[in-house]
């Protein structure tokens, strides 16, 4: 690949200077100048050429559609977030904090495809070929057939792709690729960006499924030009404690599948392993009913889980405290005064901790309800019945409003053994449901009063 000129152009007015400055001399906009590299003299390949042929233009009742072919991957809970499997000419981004198990599943997710005859390339910019053999010995594949190249730079690396034409090849990680048409450090943002634009290119060309490794930052987010979100066709966010041995991938964008959906692993002494029953990891294992614990059914995605939500309401000072960890704080506070102003259950003297258990992070408003009788329970100290849960949202107005999909919800419950329920009357089943007592209510304060009735 040939070198071409650098050049800065501001991403304000469009404008090119020579050199970097502070100040850009067209617009007078401030550090809005980006590292990119000028067109060259000579006759060389666009490097900005289309992903695709050029076509002409055509309705949509005139293009045939047709639904992609999808490869497993081996894993099931990986293909359950992908959406089936891999895509060919697909490129997935994921990432994760650093010692989460990212390379370990994707290492072992491309022995899985090389077993079942996919030519496969795992591109390692971190650690050495010796590094990722003696990782695979740990995980029980040390005779896999995976080549492995250790690389860093673009121009070798889509050498080897070309040559090699793999079906699948894995970046670990993008941030440590650097092109030569660029002089900036690896992992600027130039940088990222630009390895990111000839790999995706690279991938729509030849039909390789590329998957890229990201970093994160200290907020957890990915590192680098959101421009790479945009860029790829999926992406993966592995979350999860350290400390903890369970796993889960999150899909937050995928345009060949569900988003939100997630996978759950448990990292054992050989490598990550699925959990067929994720509900039974954020479930606390209670030999009595306690005061402050109520299970709610979330959706993740397709799949419906059972959620421990734990509250703990305790005397404050005259400032008190409200924490929640995997709920919304200001959700909260919100909650607390709806079940003050509707049920009369004052907690405005109280510090009040609320939590889901597992690690799990909830952002659907269908948790509302258990979270108001998870408080109730803690502040009156009565638990609630064994074998009991809720689900509905929580309007201003003190009503329960329906959650999506209630049907699904129930009957997961129902098949892990819970026989009591309070949802929104609009969740309501048209026929029984076997083993399984429902009650629905309209407000807040009649959900307490079908509670105080169970006690």
């Amino acid at each position: 690949m040939a070198k071409g000129k650098v050049l800065f152009t501001c991403s304000e007015c469009g404008g090119n200077s020579p050199k970097w400055l502070g100040k850009c001399p067209h617009c007078n906009a401030w550090n809005s100048l980006l590292e990119g590299v000028a067109e060259s003299a000579a006759p060389v390949k666009n490097r900005f050429a289309s992903l695709a042929k050029t076509a002409v233009a055509a309705t949509l009742a005139d293009i045939e559609a047709s639904d992609v072919a999808r490869t497993p991957t081996g894993l099931e809970e990986l293909d359950r977030v992908l959406g089936g499997g891999i895509v060919e000419g697909a490129v997935v981004l994921i990432g994760g904090d650093p010692g989460i198990g990212k390379s370990t599943l994707l290492l072992q997710a491309l022995d899985a495809l090389q077993r079942a005859g996919l030519n496969t390339l795992y591109v390692t910019g971190e650690e050495s070929g010796a590094q990722v053999a003696l990782r695979a010995r740990r995980l029980g594949v040390g005779q896999s057939q995976v080549s492995v190249l250790a690389e860093i730079q673009l121009e070798n690396i889509l050498a080897a792709i070309e040559q090699r034409q793999p079906a699948v090849a894995v970046i670990d990680s993008i941030q440590t690729i650097y092109s030569e048409l660029l002089t900036s450090a690896p992992g600027s943002v130039a940088q990222v960006r630009e390895c990111a634009a000839h790999l995706t290119r690279a991938a729509k060309a030849g039909a390789t499924t590329i998957v890229l490794v990201g970093h994160v930052t200290k907020e957890g987010a990915l590192a680098g030009p959101r421009v790479l979100e945009h860029m790829v066709d999926t992406v993966l966010y592995f979350e999860g404690d350290t400390h903890s041995s369970f796993r889960l991938v999150r899909a937050i964008k995928n345009r060949f599948g569900a988003v939100n959906e997630i996978g759950v692993f448990a990292m054992t002494d050989k490598g990550l392993k699925g959990v067929s029953n994720p509900s039974a990891i954020f479930l606390s294992q209670h030999e009595q009913p306690v005061p402050g614990s109520c299970v709610m059914v979330t959706l993740e995605g397709t799949r419906p889980l059972l959620v421990e939500i734990q509250a703990l309401v305790d005397s404050g000072g005259p400032s008190p405290r409200r924490l929640s960890v995997g709920l919304e704080r200001d959700r909260l506070a919100m909650l607390l005064a709806v079940l003050h102003r509707h049920a009369g259950v004052a907690c405005m003297d109280q510090d009040v901790f609320v939590n889901a258990v597992g690690g799990v992070r909830i952002s659907e408003p269908a948790a509302d309800l258990a979270v108001l009788l998870a408080i109730t329970s803690s502040l009156r100290g009565k638990p609630l019945p064994k074998g009991f849960i809720a689900f509905g949202e929580i309007g201003l107005a003190g009503e329960v409003r329906p959650a999506p999909r209630g049907q699904e919800r129930l009957k997961e419950a129902a098949k892990l053994g819970f026989a009591q329920a309070i949802v929104p009357k609009a969740n309501a089943p048209k026929k029984s449901i076997d083993g399984m007592t429902i009650h629905a209510v309209e407000r807040v304060e009649e959900a307490l009063e079908v509670v105080r009735g169970l006690n």
